[in-house]
């Protein structure tokens, strides 16, 4: 990780000293030692491949011809694609939380300290990885999407956006998963929390059922959840779903701006948070 130069002395003769990365290829380096542990264990794929196509196949065709959703061209195979891509972007959150309390169960944050690096790499290189781990569970899920009939259907440009407010996201629950991992000391511990916290999140949403016919306590709160402005705003801009109705809440009529908002706000208050939860876990 550092960079050999040679320095002629006043006696003649040249000796080699080390100079330290930029904080750019610091975090290059952190960013490749992930993706090269993945290579080697493509197991920790599994979340973001197996998984998420067993989801959609499920729920397409055990459960889709069940669910009938009004207003959607594609019917509910469409309906369902931007629910479940939303749901592993939210689970973005373990795979940054397991992956922060393995390199500090492991020592592997303590090498890299003992280093001429910035320790904020080693977060910046963790979240980068872990965007891409992310995105690859997103690109597999729309080739299946693809293959079992969704299309987006309103242009190039809606398109992309919907895939980078996917990524804006990604970005805000990294900052949890930093949390998370710099407050519990085992993976049996945090797999615990957050199953338990993000898993009901994804489901009190509209990610699999329009909320029209849920209580009107659960509507409330399902309609409310920052999941669904994410999954109705990429419903919207990819064509794959009747619009929010009048009666529905206001984030489910504006859903891209509350997407980003969210996304901004959650990165605001739980960034400060993890970082002052990593330096004192790091300290330790």
């Amino acid at each position: 990780m550092t960079t050999l130069h040679a320095v002629h002395s006043d006696a003649g003769f040249a000796r080699e000293t080390l100079k330290p990365p930029s904080f750019l290829g610091a975090c290059g380096l952190v960013v490749r030692r992930n993706l090269l542990h993945i290579r080697r264990m493509p197991e920790l794929l599994l979340d973001v491949t197996i998984q998420p196509v067993m989801f959609v196949l499920l729920f397409a065709f055990v459960f889709g011809g069940s669910i009938a959703v009004p207003g959607a061209e594609g019917g509910y195979r469409e309906f369902l694609i931007p629910g479940i891509m939303a749901q592993t972007m939210i689970f973005s959150s373990f795979i940054v939380a397991i992956g922060l309390v393995n390199d500090l169960q492991k020592g592997f944050v303590d090498r890299l300290k003992a280093l001429p690096i910035a320790r904020s790499s080693i977060l910046v290189g963790r979240s980068l990885s872990s965007l891409i781990h992310s995105s690859i569970g997103i690109t597999i899920m729309a080739i299946t999407g693809l293959a079992i009939g969704w299309r987006m259907r309103e242009g190039f440009f809606n398109a992309v956006l919907a895939f980078a407010l996917f990524l804006l996201v990604g970005f805000a629950m990294i900052w949890i998963g930093i949390l998370v991992g710099s407050m519990f000391d085992s993976v049996e511990a945090v797999n615990g929390f957050m199953f338990t916290t993000m898993f009901p999140v994804t489901f009190l949403a509209n990610t699999f059922v329009p909320t029209e016919g849920m209580p009107d306590w659960l509507q409330f709160v399902a309609e409310w959840n920052p999941v669904s402005a994410l999954t109705q705003a990429a419903r919207e801009l990819w064509g794959n779903g009747p619009e929010a109705p009048a009666t529905a809440a206001y984030q489910l009529q504006h859903p891209v701006p509350f997407t980003i908002m969210w996304a901004l706000l959650i990165t605001a208050i739980i960034a400060p948070l993890a970082l002052r939860a990593f330096r004192r876990r790091s300290r330790d």
